[in-house]
C-alpha cells in the first residue's frame, strides 16, 4: 500500500458510502451460496440459527470488502472501473473504512461463534483473514496467480453455511467450496480481459496483463474443462440426487463452450471485440446462481 492518501473529502459521507464498501452485488453472490449451502444440508435447519448464520456471513463479507477497499483506495483510483468508490471519491476518510470493516468482521464472527457454533465461526474469520490479508494485501499486488489461489476467499460461503446446519465439515462442504474455487479464475478472467488496461494502468499483475491474452483464454479454457466433472462429483457420490446432476451437467457444458468460443474462436476476431468474454462472465454469474438453486431444488424435491 502506497503512502499516498485520496482527495480531502469533498462531499459528506452518508449511509450508502458505507454500504457500497461492502460490494452489495458481490455479497448477493456470497449471500445465495452460503444460503445454499445451508438448505442442502442433510438436517433441518432452525429458523433462528439460519438467519442468525446467514446474517454473519454477509456482515462477515462486507467487512472483508470494506478492508478491501480501504487497502486498495490508491489502486481503486487509477481505474476507471472503481475511480467512483467512495474512497477514491473522496467521499470518506480512509480510515473510516478500515475502522468499519473491522468493526463488522469481528462482530460477525462473534455473534457466529455466541449463536451459531465455534467452528462455522472459525471458517467465517478465516474466510475474511484470506480475503483481506491473503489475497488483497499479498496476492494480488504480488502474482498473476492472485485470482487462482485468492479464489478461495469466495468460495468459502457453502462451507460456512453447510457447517453452521451440521456442526461438522465433510466432503460435500469441500466439494462445494472446490466448485467455487475452480469457477472463479475463468469468471474473473474473462472480466480481466476486457478491463485489461484497468489493470494495467494501476500495475496490477492480473493474468491477461502479465501473460497475455492468448495465455490467459488458453488457461480459463482449461479450468472449464476441470469445472465440468467437478461440478458432477455431488451427483457421482450421491451427495445429490437427479435433479442437480443433470442442472450440472447442461450448466457446465454451456459454460465449457461459452469458454471454448473465448479460447479457440478468436482467430480473426478484432481484439477491440469482447463478446465471447462478455458473455463467458455474464453467463458464469448466472452458471453459480443456477448450480447452487438447483442443488437445494434437488434436496427439495428428491429429500
Amino acid at each position: 500500500m502506497t503512502a499516498a492518501s485520496p482527495p480531502a473529502p469533498a462531499l459528506p459521507t452518508d449511509w450508502r458510502d458505507f454500504f457500497a464498501l461492502t460490494k452489495p452485488r458481490v455479497m448477493s453472490l456470497v449471500i445465495f451460496t452460503g444460503l445454499c449451502g445451508l438448505l442442502a444440508a442433510p438436517v433441518p435447519v432452525n429458523p433462528v440459527l439460519g438467519f442468525t448464520a446467514i446474517l454473519c456471513i454477509a456482515v462477515g463479507a462486507g467487512g472483508s470488502a470494506a478492508l478491501n477497499m480501504w487497502w486498495e483506495a490508491d489502486l481503486d483510483a487509477q481505474m476507471k472501473r472503481t475511480a467512483g468508490r467512495p474512497l477514491p471519491a473522496g467521499r470518506m476518510p480512509r480510515e473510516s473504512a478500515r475502522d468499519f470493516g473491522l468493526v463488522l468482521s469481528f462482530f460477525s464472527v462473534l455473534m457466529m461463534a455466541v449463536g451459531v457454533g465455534y467452528l462455522a465461526a472459525a471458517v467465517l474469520a478465516f474466510s475474511i483473514f484470506y480475503y483481506a490479508v491473503i489475497y488483497t494485501m499479498w496476492l494480488k499486488p504480488r502474482t498473476p496467480q492472485n485470482i487462482v489461489i485468492g479464489g478461495g476467499a469466495g468460495a468459502f460461503p457453502p462451507m460456512i453455511g453447510w457447517v453452521a446446519a451440521t456442526g461438522e465439515i465433510t466432503l460435500m462442504p469441500i466439494l462445494l467450496f472446490a466448485i467455487i474455487f475452480f469457477w472463479t479464475p475463468p469468471h474473473f478472467w474473462a472480466l480481466a480481459l476486457f478491463v485489461e488496461t484497468d489493470y494495467a494502468k494501476a500495475g496490477i499483475p492480473m493474468m491477461p496483463v502479465v501473460a497475455g491474452r492468448h495465455s490467459t483464454r488458453r488457461q480459463i479454457l482449461v479450468y472449464a474443462v476441470l469445472l465440468l466433472p467437478l461440478a458432477m462429483l455431488p451427483f457421482w457420490i450421491a451427495g445429490a440426487g437427479v435433479v442437480y446432476g443433470a442442472s450440472a451437467l447442461v450448466l457446465s457444458a454451456i459454460f465449457l463452450v461459452l469458454a471454448l468460443r473465448v479460447a479457440v474462436f478468436r482467430q480473426g476476431v478484432g481484439e477491440t471485440d469482447m463478446g465471447p468474454e462478455k458473455r463467458l462472465f455474464a453467463f458464469s454469474v448466472f452458471y453459480l446462481f443456477a448450480l447452487f438453486a438447483a442443488l437445494v431444488a434437488d434436496r427439495w424435491i428428491m429429500g
